[in-house]
């Protein structure tokens, strides 16, 4: 909290960090993530150190835990249920987001850290931990998309497009109607359960991900390649002489078409000789524009 002499913010910092310390001891499946410290000082600033580690090692354990894995997909896929409760209350403000490629990032904070990072007033944020103590574990995401929603007229007079979209949310208001945001987050969730948004969920993480993508940029670049490229003058290459050899073998085939042929034979030649020396010249290229 601001105004906090030094000497008691440094014995807090280190109880802070004997509690972290403590849980990821006892508790070795569990990683530390950024953000952790605001929920953890949150317990501790309420109900001191000996109280708080026994809560904290509950929480991490229990409706903090997807946060706490090695990696941040299940994080993700949590934030993925924020455009499926926003589309199934205003499909108009989703579509926009959709439209302006906003994505969930905006959220990321607010979710990890219960709003703690981003609240200034330490009432409404344990007012928020209260809640969320006492709901199911995705209450947070539910109260983020009533954020959204509530901020409708401000989000629909942005600029249609992603840098002034996700400043825009990413700034949180101070002046929230907290406790009628509190009670629509749990309306919509009573109406919306995580079970009914699961699959739309599951569908966005699947589209977002780099296989579902790869099929059609594999199709898209694939005639694009130098070496189909090659494949493709080889081809034309040989019924270039396949064709040639059938007017060689045809009686009465005057000189002027053998040698029209022959030209023809050559050119090809020449052509994929071209055909090799760009693909070496542009496929480091290439690779450089895949591989920075």
């Amino acid at each position: 909290p601001a105004g906090m002499p030094d000497d008691q913010r440094e014995g807090l910092q280190e109880e802070l960090i004997d509690i972290i310390l403590h849980v990821l001891k006892r508790n070795p499946q569990l990683h530390y993530y950024q953000g952790y410290h605001d929920i953890v000082v949150t317990f501790l600033l309420v109900v001191g150190d000996r109280l708080a580690t026994a809560l904290v090692e509950k929480l991490s354990t229990h409706h903090l835990r997807d946060f706490m894995d090695p990696t941040m997909d299940n994080t993700k896929h949590i934030l993925n249920y924020l455009m499926p409760i926003i589309d199934q209350v205003n499909p108009e403000v989703h579509d926009f987001m959709q439209s302006a490629e906003v994505g969930t990032i905006f959220a990321l904070s607010w979710l990890i850290t219960w709003f703690g990072h981003v609240l200034s007033d330490f009432r409404h944020v344990v007012r928020l931990y209260d809640f969320f103590l006492a709901c199911h574990p995705l209450m947070p995401i539910y109260f983020a998309a009533v954020i959204v929603l509530y901020r409708e007229q401000e989000v629909l007079d942005c600029e249609c497009d992603m840098a002034s979209v996700h400043h825009l949310l990413s700034q949180i208001p101070q002046d929230l109607p907290y406790e009628t945001l509190i009670s629509r987050a749990g309306d919509l969730f009573v109406q919306f359960p995580p079970s009914l948004l699961a699959r739309e969920a599951a569908q966005q993480q699947a589209e977002r991900t780099a296989a579902s993508t790869f099929k059609d940029f594999e199709l898209a670049s694939v005639q694009q390649r130098p070496d189909t490229v090659l494949r493709q003058r080889f081809r034309e290459r040989l019924r270039g002489e396949e064709r040639t050899k059938s007017i060689l073998t045809k009686p009465r085939t005057n000189r002027f078409v053998k040698l029209a042929v022959m030209g023809l034979t050559v050119a090809l030649g020449a052509a994929a000789l071209a055909v090799v020396k760009s693909a070496l010249e542009w496929a480091p290229k290439f690779e450089l524009q895949i591989f920075p």
